[in-house]
């Protein structure tokens, strides 16, 4: 039978990095589905999962609901590949009178399934503002702490 072959894998030791400390606010691991067109990791998959780690530490500081009103900055690094395991890293940096500004950082790690050793690689970051709403989706005040 025919081998199936393994994605041409960065293994550059030079992006080789140590997981933050800390737990991740959310890990995933993408599936084929998640897939474009050549067979990496959507952007848009990677996306939609950084709002919603940045929205934890934003959900908890506001304590209640809050709307993503800008993607500050976004950077993809390296691709992310089927059966990573990614994680997300949200600190706030900033809390304004209705905003909350989230950096996320994003690591997968990778090498196991192909029988190697395990590295990790620090594959996007991305800085998020998101603003408290009240009931009727309106601004709300941030609540001191």
């Amino acid at each position: 039978m025919f081998a199936k072959k393994m994605p041409n894998i960065p293994n550059d030791p030079s992006l080789h990095v140590p997981l933050p400390e800390g737990q991740p606010v959310l890990r995933t691991v993408p599936m084929p589905a998640d897939t474009n067109y050549a067979g990496d990791i959507f952007g848009g998959w990677i996306m939609s999962q950084v709002d919603m780690a940045g929205s934890i530490p934003a959900i908890r500081r506001a304590r209640g609901r809050v709307a993503t009103v800008a993607v500050n900055s976004f950077v993809f690094k390296q691709p992310v590949f089927v059966g990573d395991l990614v994680s997300f890293y949200a600190d706030i940096v900033k809390i304004g009178h209705t905003s909350i500004t989230i950096n996320v950082a994003v690591y997968a790690q990778r090498g196991v399934r192909e029988g190697g050793e395990e590295i990790c690689i620090k594959v996007t970051e991305a800085v998020l503002t998101y603003v408290a709403i009240d009931a009727n989706r309106r601004p709300r005040a941030v609540p001191q702490e």
